[in-house]
């Protein structure tokens, strides 16, 4: 037996790249596959949304506005307030909505409107969570001891006081957008009473407007009158204190000064003008004595500096200096053309040198000057220093009682001019008492309301589906997350990689309904094989489904998994094809008994064998039991012949199983050499042998036979074998993984098939070509059912 491994398919692909975004065909398929739940979610809303709306009672809401306006305020005062800062605004009116929502002003609203006997008000539509607390109440009421009975006035301040908390809890106050204006609205089962509580609201708060100015005023005149008698005494006792201080201090004063202040200020200006002269004299007799002290010659250098700075009249100076200066250049002009010994340079330089001594003479005069200069300034300055020291020794007592009057008069001011400010502050609060103005009016008057505001039918329905449709689409997003079946070709190549040999549809009842689409057209059907008898199928018709409908997809399928063994297996004459699947059920046998009915009635000699040991559902198909088969043939008891089955029809050879309680180990059996005979044996006489095997997850007898076997036909359930099981169990499992021809997916609803597919995907345009194998063949295998 030729027992060579051949690989029909490469490794397992890796998946493809998805584009990041968002992918709108695969979002359409979703929701239409699942249509249903979602819809499902949506209608189950709207009727509760309904029921809702049925026995909701009506709520109708009023709603006045008030503007805050300040200038309301300008005709009751005489100065302009200035622009209060957006800041300040939002304070005032955040503080006016609070006002509104205060218990005090519902308190007022009760007693205005007459509210604490009001049965609607008291005996409101209780919500289910208020019913739970009344309950609550009620039950605790029960338990503990009861106290004192209420008195009249104490039941009544109670029923006010409640009928305040509940106009609390259905009015509503808010500003309306960045303007000034405050919208306040209020709810009840009843629009009279909704009505009047609203214009009692905008009444009462106009009114604490008008109460607290008028309050505020009264307080503030009846103080500021207080205020203005103390102040009127103490401003007289003061002005009193500094006439009398002046008086006892014989503090005489002319032009508002003391005369010790005035004599004082002219020294000191004296002094100044002295100070400046003494300075003055001092350079000029410090600037002559240094260049004194330089000797002749520094001082012939330096003497036109008096002359430049203009000090004094040094006409004659300059002159001895003009002849110094010809003297000496016409000195280095002889020296230079006749020598330093020529009479004539030697009188020249005689010259020069009482020049010299001349001007020294001159510079020595005008020191003295200055120094003499120098002595007066000095002099003066000195007495006028202690003139002013005896003038401040006389004028010091006078200063000293000088600052304490200071003090008097400033107290004596301050208290005048704080008197002033509050009578005039006391005036205009006694004009402003007589403006009863509020900084507020009603812009929008409460009206009745004609409709109610809630419950609002359109919100409650369209909120009703769209969160129908929110937790439909949750719901199916859940279930899309859950599926893990093989649906579509795609799952196939994806997951396993792979070839995918095609599609058998839902066999042995109809298929569920399904809702037509735009592109389906309405005479398509579903094929359905013949039945013998109501809920049981023959065996004999079960494995002829392809062979009575040649041109169904049914047949389609399988010669597709018959070319793809004949391409793969080429130049061989006999072929082993085993059928395996994951678990049991999933239809490996009736594609077993097809694939085969199939090859024979093409003419292939072909034999099937049921090897599933353990669960022949092949064998339970047959009309008649047999009483030897499979087993009995490999452990040599019988003929292998002799257990044969033979279709009239199809001429195809069927080697059943007869089970037996005590074969425990049928995975040896499988691989024993009495099987491996069998099989030699069986290569020999037909071209095709094609073997339903076990399942591969519950047990190894597939494995086992494995190496007997040419090539696989992998059985797939539709929508109910795990992608992950398979793959699982074929990456464990590579001899077998190796020789697959292709899956195929059994069981499939062919109605639901086009919504798990992607745009571009065979199934999308299975429509297109549906009516080359389905109808005729479809009609057909009706009419002999």
């Amino acid at each position: 037996m030729n027992q060579n491994n051949f690989t029909f398919h490469s490794a397992l692909p890796k998946a493809e790249d998805t584009d990041s975004f968002i992918d709108l065909e695969k979002l359409l398929a979703i929701v239409t596959r699942r249509g249903r739940t979602i819809g499902a979610c949506v209608g189950v809303l709207i009727a509760l949304a309904v029921v809702y709306l049925l026995f909701a009672t009506p709520v109708y809401t009023s709603m006045t506005q008030i503007l805050l306006d300040e200038s309301l305020s300008k005709y009751s005062s005489d100065t302009v307030s200035p622009a209060a800062s957006s800041q300040q605004a939002d304070m005032e009116i955040s503080s006016a909505v609070e006002i509104l929502k205060s218990n005090e002003m519902a308190l007022r609203v009760v007693d205005t409107a007459g509210l604490s006997d009001n049965e609607t008000i008291l005996h409101q539509p209780m919500s289910p969570m208020s019913l739970i607390k009344s309950g609550a109440k009620l039950v605790a009421s029960m338990v503990t001891l009861g106290g004192p009975a209420m008195s009249e006035d104490e039941a009544r301040e109670a029923r006010r006081q409640t009928a305040a908390a509940l106009l609390q809890e259905n009015v509503t106050v808010e500003r309306v957008m960045r303007s000034s204006v405050i919208a306040l609205s209020f709810r009840s089962t009843d629009p009279q009473l909704a009505a009047k509580i609203t214009a009692a609201y905008a009444d009462a708060y106009l009114t604490d407007q008008l109460n607290a100015n008028f309050d505020a005023t009264e307080r503030a005149s009846v103080w500021l009158q207080e205020r203005l008698n103390d102040l009127r005494q103490r401003a007289q006792q003061a002005s009193l204190e500094v006439e009398k201080y002046k008086a006892d201090n014989g503090l005489t004063s002319t032009g508002g000064e003391l005369m010790s202040e005035q004599q004082l200020a002219d020294l000191n200006k004296q002094l100044i003008i002295a100070q400046a002269d003494t300075a003055s004299a001092s350079a000029r007799f410090n600037q002559f004595k240094s260049i004194i002290d330089q000797g002749p010659d520094g001082a012939v250098k330096n003497a036109t500096i008096s002359s430049a700075s203009g000090q004094v009249n040094n006409t004659s100076l300059q002159d001895l200096k003009n002849r110094y200066l010809t003297v000496q250049k016409r000195e280095q002009e002889i020296i230079q053309d006749f020598g330093a010994q020529h009479p004539q340079a030697v009188a020249l330089k005689t010259e020069r040198e009482d020049i010299t001594r001349q001007i020294f003479q001159e510079l020595q005069q005008l020191t003295a000057s200055y120094s003499n200069e120098y002595d007066v300034a000095r002099s003066r300055e000195a007495s006028l220093r202690e003139n002013i020291q005896g003038v401040v020794g006389k004028n010091s007592e006078a200063n000293k009682s000088v600052v304490h009057l200071n003090e008097l008069d400033q107290k004596a001011k301050a208290l005048k001019t704080l008197y002033e400010s509050y009578l005039g502050r006391f005036e205009e609060a006694s004009q402003q008492r007589s403006f009863p103005i509020a900084k507020a009016r009603v812009i929008s008057q409460a009206g009745v309301p004609t409709a109610p505001s809630s419950p609002k039918k359109t919100m409650v329905m369209a909120l009703s589906a769209v969160l129908g449709l929110m937790i439909g689409c949750g719901f199916a997003g859940f279930q899309e997350f859950r599926e893990r079946f093989f649906r579509v070709e795609a799952d196939v190549r994806t997951n396993l990689g792979l070839k995918f040999l095609g599609y058998l549809p839902l066999l042995g009842r109809a298929a569920r309904p399904k809702t037509r689409f735009w592109y389906q057209k309405p005479d398509q059907k579903v094929l359905v094989p013949p039945r013998e008898t109501e809920g049981n199928v023959g065996f004999d018709r079960m494995m002829r489904v392809a062979v009575d409908s040649p041109r169904s997809i049914f047949a389609e399928t399988l010669r597709n998994a018959k070319l793809a063994s004949d391409v793969m297996l080429q130049g061989r004459t006999d072929r082993v094809i085993g059928v395996v699947s994951a678990l049991p059920g999933e239809g490996k046998s009736t594609t077993a008994a097809n694939f085969a009915a199939l090859l024979a009635s093409s003419g292939k000699r072909t034999l099937l064998i049921d090897a599933d040991l353990r669960n022949p559902g092949l064998t339970r198909m047959l009309k008649t039991v047999p009483k030897t088969g499979l087993i009995e043939a490999a452990l040599g008891e019988v003929p292998w012949a002799s257990a044969v089955r033979v279709d009239p029809r199809t001429k195809l050879a069927i080697l059943p199983v007869v089970l037996r309680d005590h074969l425990l180990h049928t995975s040896e059996l499988l691989s024993s050499p009495g099987m491996m005979n069998l099989m030699d044996a069986a290569r020999k006489m037909f071209d095709y042998v094609v073997v339903d095997l076990a399942p591969l997850a519950p047990v190894i007898d597939a494995k086992a036979f494995a190496p007997q076997v040419d090539a696989f036909i992998y059985v797939a359930e539709w929508g109910a074998t795990p992608t992950s099981m398979v793959k699982n169990l074929l990456e464990q499992e590579p001899q077998i993984n190796a020789k697959i021809l292709g899956v195929i997916l059994n069981k499939t609803d062919m109605s639901e098939l086009t919504r798990y597919s992607e745009f571009g995907g065979t199934e999308r345009y299975r429509q297109k070509y549906v009516s080359y194998y389905t109808e005729e063949e479809t009609t057909k295998v009706e009419e002999k059912a």
